[in-house]
């Protein structure tokens, strides 16, 4: 295990161990132990028994664990967290991988058995896991889901898609947050990871939603700002003079993000 899996793994487990009962921690550290061994079995089963052992209350990590977590792994904000959560990272955390195939085989048969929970709980633990460029085609699959929770595990304080995607991936997760309304604000790296394939998408995207009389989600305008062109210009004009006073501020918002200098004379007017 390398020095920073076996620091995030025991970091975890100190939040854990303030807040569960001694039979419960006995139990996951047992299980734990035996993980370490490569005992894959173990971590199966023990995955799935994790609620029934530790519970599932939330757990409101204070400002100190909080700066912990950012401390130990740049961008990670495990704020909101349940205690099977915490548990099920530890699981994963203690799993040897050395080997790489077997580790990311070993994953592979996680997601594909799970359900619902445990699905949020592994897209969750992806910025803290091993080998971190073999899990970007399972964060694509998780992208497409129909379930909001798992989706927004990977989209809402989840550090791992702005630093893995390719501009397709990065772009189909945003349209995605807009297409099933869940808010940009807390998909990280969304202003960095902005560009101009993007801007197009979201434009098309507009014109659709525009043509069918469904609303267009002000966040949409966020991203293409910094690349509009004369087409997404012509879109925010409109917008300024018919949307909502929240269409209207972010709009104005993208407007001013924007180097065209035609962006200015909308404002201006």
């Amino acid at each position: 295990m390398s020095e920073r899996a076996l620091h995030l793994r025991n970091l975890v487990r100190e939040w854990i161990v303030a807040r569960v009962d001694s039979v419960a921690l006995a139990w996951l550290d047992e299980r734990a132990s035996m993980i370490q061994t490569g005992d894959r079995k173990t971590l199966f089963l023990g995955f799935g028994m994790v609620p029934r052992k530790v519970g599932k209350a939330d757990v409101t990590l204070s400002d100190a664990e909080l700066a912990q977590a950012e401390a130990a792994r740049l961008g990670w904000n495990p704020r909101g967290w349940s205690l099977d959560q915490l548990a099920r990272t530890f699981l994963l955390l203690s799993f040897p991988s050395e080997d790489a195939v077997l580790y990311v085989q070993t994953l592979d048969q996680l997601f594909q058995a799970g359900e619902v929970g445990e699905l949020v709980a592994l897209y969750q633990a992806l910025p803290l896991l091993p080998n971190p460029a073999s899990h970007v085609l399972r964060t694509a699959e998780g992208i497409r889901t129909n379930i909001k929770s798992v989706f927004c595990a990977i989209a809402h304080q989840n550090p791992y898609p702005a630093e893995q995607l390719n501009e397709e991936q990065w772009n189909q997760l945003v349209l995605k947050c807009l297409f099933i309304d869940v808010p940009l604000d807390q998909l990280i790296g969304v202003d960095q990871r902005a560009n101009a394939k993007l801007m197009t998408t979201l434009i098309d995207f507009a014109h659709e939603r525009r043509a069918a009389h469904r609303p267009i989600p002000p966040d949409l305008w966020r991203c293409v700002g910094p690349f509009a062109d004369e087409r997404a210009l012509d879109d925010l004009r409109l917008v300024l003079t018919t949307g909502s006073p929240e269409e209207r501020q972010a709009a104005t918002n993208a407007l001013l993000r924007c180097p065209d200098p035609r962006a200015k004379q909308i404002l201006n007017s």
